[in-house]
């Protein structure tokens, strides 16, 4: 059968020839893609029928297969991953088989691993940018404990989690070694917990050095923040896209991960509110201020690609996809860049949000409201004064005359 571009495709996968170029270019691709993937895919088409085999018997490892012989007498794709975006629609549409489920454990270290990370997901409620750095430590940590891969939390101690803290104390920056306490705290929990351990070792953890702020944060004006927006080229797709994240961020004081999470669903345009899931799986309000929600539309309206994603912010360029809290912090960065300015996270636009707010005479708790916080005083390590505002509340130092 020939297609509109004239590519024939004959054997088991023919029926799905017109509906897998729909979906590519659904999804971005250009014409010319669209064509070389349908080639490829004729291809493989053709091997299925000399085979004798029908689209059902398509697993991962034929594909391998049928890439070893195409290899050796074609040029122009030497790679299995050139066909993922056919394979993923045939999948999505339950005609091929499903990939391959991801390999069991190899040992009882990853075993134990894989068990503290359904812990984290299930019993704790974290998000999965959390479970895998959380195990990323506590590999590092079970590493120090059991170098010959005998796995026994049985036997743990006080002394060998003291050990643990002290080796990660002169290899780490205080920053990171917090992150490994916590996680380390997290994992003697899931110890206890689970039956691993007959009692909690949670308490044998040192407790780490801190300090009262001394120092301001460097802070980010709202005329820094203006900059970033009118970086943005809003007569482009990604400058509108780009504009409506940096308004969101500067406006609402959302965390990326908010950002990226944030679907079409989420918002509610008559009662002009957001839905936002925040950490853990907690979810809020907030009202939908008229300049972000002018943003939001323009880019919706005017940019966003029609796919069957269902995020609000997309990717560019095909394949279409949703944006990742990585992607989120790429655009701040960039915007940085046009800017003219040093880099930045978009926490710190977050910082700016906390610090505007309560200069406008917000109280701290209406902060910790807006950001969504459990409590008061983790509102006001965001919240930094107006050091204006401080000195004017500070009494004079009395002159000693002599």
């Amino acid at each position: 059968m020939a297609g509109k571009c004239g590519t024939r495709v004959g054997g088991p996968l023919e029926p799905f020839r017109d509906e897998v170029g729909q979906a590519l270019r659904a999804q971005g691709y250009s014409e010319s893609r669209v064509v070389h993937l349908l080639l490829l895919m004729a291809h493989l088409s053709r091997w299925l029928a000399e085979r004798g085999s029908a689209v059902g018997d398509l697993t991962g490892e034929m594909v391998e297969q049928f890439f070893i012989g195409f290899r050796a007498r074609h040029r122009w794709c030497r790679s299995s991953r050139s066909l993922a975006p056919v394979l993923e629609h045939l999948r999505a549409i339950g005609v091929v088989p499903a990939a391959e489920i991801v390999p069991a454990p190899r040992n009882a270290e990853e075993e134990l691993l894989a068990s503290f990370g359904h812990y984290l997901r299930d019993q704790r409620g974290l998000s999965a940018t959390t479970v895998e750095a959380y195990q990323n430590y506590a590999r590092a940590c079970t590493g120090m404990w059991w170098p010959d891969g005998i796995v026994a939390p049985a036997e743990l101690g006080a002394a060998e989690v003291i050990t643990v803290v002290r080796s990660s104390a002169g290899a780490m920056r205080p920053p990171s070694l917090r992150c490994m306490v916590t996680a380390l705290r997290a994992l003697l929990r899931f110890f206890h917990a689970t039956g691993r351990t007959s009692r909690s070792l949670v308490e044998a953890v040192p407790a780490m050095a801190s300090w009262p702020r001394t120092a301001l944060p460097a802070p980010v004006s709202a005329g820094v923040a203006a900059r970033l927006v009118a970086s943005c080229d809003v007569a482009t797709v990604t400058g509108r896209r780009d504009a409506a994240i940096l308004i969101m961020l500067t406006r609402l004081g959302l965390r990326a991960g908010e950002i990226a999470a944030l679907t079409l669903d989420d918002i509610d345009w008559r009662a002009a509110e957001l839905c936002i899931t925040g950490k853990g799986g907690r979810v809020g309000r907030l009202p939908l201020p008229a300049d972000v929600g002018e943003a939001l539309a323009s880019y919706l309206h005017d940019g966003r690609p029609a796919t069957r994603h269902r995020a609000v912010f997309l990717t560019a360029v095909a394949p279409y996809g949703p944006f990742t809290t990585a992607t989120v912090g790429g655009v701040v960065a960039l915007a940085c860049d046009r800017a003219g300015m040093a880099r930045f996270g978009p926490h710190r636009l977050r910082h700016l949000v906390a610090t505007e707010t309560l200069r406008a005479g917000a109280s701290l708790s209406e902060v910790a409201q807006l950001l969504r916080h459990a409590t008061v005083s983790t509102s006001s390590i965001y919240a930094v004064p107006d050091p204006a505002a401080l000195a004017a509340l500070a009494r004079p130092w009395p002159e000693v005359t002599r």
